[in-house]
């Protein structure tokens, strides 16, 4: 059994079918690298567009609450016109 084993995959036309398919294997290798590099590249990319707006947001946050602060009391206007009677 063990000796017929050895001609089948001995067989040049089995051989064969293994260098192409070992081939193809590679080729899709190669394909996902690519397509991973690619991905990568947009994962970085996005990345740094979200720490650009975070910033951004974390400044317009930091000025609404500056000019939030500069703005009298709601109960400061009522106070002046009880005073004005």
């Amino acid at each position: 059994m063990c000796q017929q084993q050895f001609v089948t995959m001995a067989d040049p036309k089995y051989l064969d079918q293994i260098t192409e398919r070992v081939e193809r294997l590679l080729l899709r290798h190669e394909e996902l690298q690519r397509t991973n590099t690619l991905l990568m590249d947009q994962v970085l990319a996005l990345q740094a567009e979200r720490d650009l707006l975070k910033s951004r947001l974390n400044t317009a946050r930091a000025r609404i609450e500056a000019l939030l602060e500069r703005l009298p009391e709601a109960d400061a206007p009522e106070a002046h016109r009880k005073d004005s009677e």
